[in-house]
């Protein structure tokens, strides 16, 4: 296996922030756990199929992600389209942390990964978090570091994995 460069990044907050501009037809909605935990999931399975990122089986992951100390339901922001199905996801713990970003993979490249961040510095903003960090593979073949980069994200550490 080939070694990974991951670098972690930063968006101040106290930048003016930019609105949510959501895609026609999509929509936010609050994250119900009894109704979206498993939706979630598998928009994380199908989003990091093709690389990025990694989820354990549903029956790890939906605990391990519930009884952590900083999850709060209140940062899991999910796009939905028009029939209610999770489309998108910015799921962030407490800390002012991205955990995971996924979206659709049919969805991609029309706004909707941008649309959900810009959501999430607003939440933390009024939080009073001076900033929002997250993590990527330098190579994510979903184009991520291009979208962090466009909405100000900056390179703050990185490490190297095996």
């Amino acid at each position: 296996m080939a070694e990974r460069l991951v670098l972690r990044m930063r968006r101040f907050l106290a930048d003016p922030l930019p609105e949510p501009l959501w895609p026609a037809g999509i929509r936010l909605v609050p994250f119900e756990p009894e109704h979206h935990a498993q939706a979630v999931h598998a928009l994380l399975v199908a989003a990091y199929a093709q690389g990025g990122g990694y989820v354990e089986p549903f029956g790890i992951w939906w605990p391990s992600l519930r009884d952590d100390s900083e999850y709060d339901p209140g940062l899991c922001f999910i796009a939905a389209d028009g029939q209610g199905r999770a489309v998108g996801v910015a799921q962030c713990w407490t800390s002012a942390f991205v955990k995971d970003l996924a979206v659709a993979p049919g969805l991609r490249r029309q706004g909707l990964g941008s649309a959900l961040l810009c959501q999430a510095f607003r939440a933390f903003q009024a939080r009073g978090a001076a900033f929002l960090d997250l993590k990527v593979d330098s190579d994510n073949p979903s184009g991520a570091l291009r979208l962090y980069r466009s909405l100000g994200f900056e390179r703050i550490d990185s490490y190297r994995l095996a």
